[in-house]
């Protein structure tokens, strides 16, 4: 990256910061049994339900979804964490599909993914397979900047995707990690990054943790399941975001040179089957809201005094990447 445009993301992140735009606490996975999709946090990763219920009526108005529609929902969290939490939302009386049918990594539209860390991947993959999980790959160690990882894509139902990161060296010491972390990152797949980092960058006004182009001079295995001939062919551009610096609350951009796959972005509704949005909270929601729709933003979805639990009564608003992801920030009510 250039010196211009480190300081226009710098400035724009010091704007967003002074309205108080925090990291994501919460991701939004839409799913068809809740039991079976948190199976794996809880007896693996610990995790806890720390609410559950009937999804309010303002809630299910908020998304534009039919008033024949009733959802109910699970708030679950890893241990000694109040963030990156996951609300596992399951909707009747509407049609579904997944957001990510039958995709792969390089088909764009939809988040791909939730990251989290873990202090052992290879005995969090051999146990997520025993309860009917997949994966894009085998776990692979590689090198990241000064970290020494390992790293495996494990597959949920419906193209729920779980990027699980453990760092060998040098030590994490960001938040509490144990065999699954609080959810800190979350990608999708862009058919440009420019604009998609752009968008959170320049638009946004996010902090950029990283912006790479770099990729394998030799063949190396995957992570996403390319295929091992393409590994130093096929270019993973990835940009890495968030409202202030730090490890947590992080979007993450990523385009693969090389394939051309399909576009599912038009299936990125809050009704189907997938990773729906993160939500960012925020102090100066009409601020930042007014901030946005003067650089040519356009609200998808907006609610006052909506009833979420574990968030309280909210203001929000919801609007979308140039991929069609949602985005939610919020603010208390009271």
């Amino acid at each position: 990256m250039g010196g211009g445009y480190d300081m226009v993301i710098a400035v724009l992140a010091l704007a967003s910061a002074t309205v108080g735009v925090q990291p994501w606490t919460e991701t939004v996975v839409s799913v068809e049994n809740i039991p079976a999709a948190t199976r794996l946090f809880r007896e693996a990763g610990g995790w806890t339900v720390r609410q559950r219920g009937t999804v309010d009526r303002a809630e299910i108005a908020y998304w534009k979804l039919p008033a024949t529609v009733r959802g109910t929902f699970e708030r679950l969290c890893a241990p000694k964490v109040e963030t990156g939490c996951i609300r596992f939302v399951r909707w009747s009386g509407i049609e579904q599909r997944p957001i990510r049918r039958a995709a792969r990594a390089w088909d764009t539209g939809g988040i791909y993914s939730v990251m989290v860390r873990s202090d052992n991947v290879p005995a969090l993959y051999e146990q997520a397979l025993k309860m009917g999980w997949w994966a894009e790959s085998e776990p692979i160690r590689f090198k990241f900047g000064a970290s020494d990882l390992r790293n495996v894509v494990l597959v949920g139902p419906h193209g729920i995707n779980l990027a699980v990161y453990e760092r060998i060296s040098p030590a994490f010491t960001g938040f509490p990690v144990g065999r699954i972390s609080q959810a800190f990152n979350s990608m999708r797949m862009v058919r440009s990054k420019p604009a998609a980092r752009d968008f959170y960058g320049k638009t946004l006004g996010f902090w950029m943790a990283f912006d790479s182009t770099a990729a394998p001079k030799d063949r190396a295995r995957s992570n996403f399941g390319i295929p091992f001939n393409y590994t130093n062919v096929a270019w993973r551009n990835a940009a890495a975001l968030a409202p202030v610096e730090g490890e947590a609350g992080r979007v993450e951009v990523m385009q693969i040179d090389g394939f051309e796959g399909s576009d599912l972005s038009e299936f990125a509704l809050p009704q189907n089957l997938g990773i729906v949005s993160v939500r960012f909270p925020v102090t100066g929601l009409a601020a930042y809201r007014a901030t946005l729709e003067s650089k040519g933003v356009a609200v998808a979805y907006e609610g006052k005094g909506v009833p979420v639990a574990g968030l309280g009564q909210i203001n929000l608003f919801a609007v979308l990447d140039p991929g069609g992801n949602i985005s939610e920030f919020y603010e208390g009510t009271r």
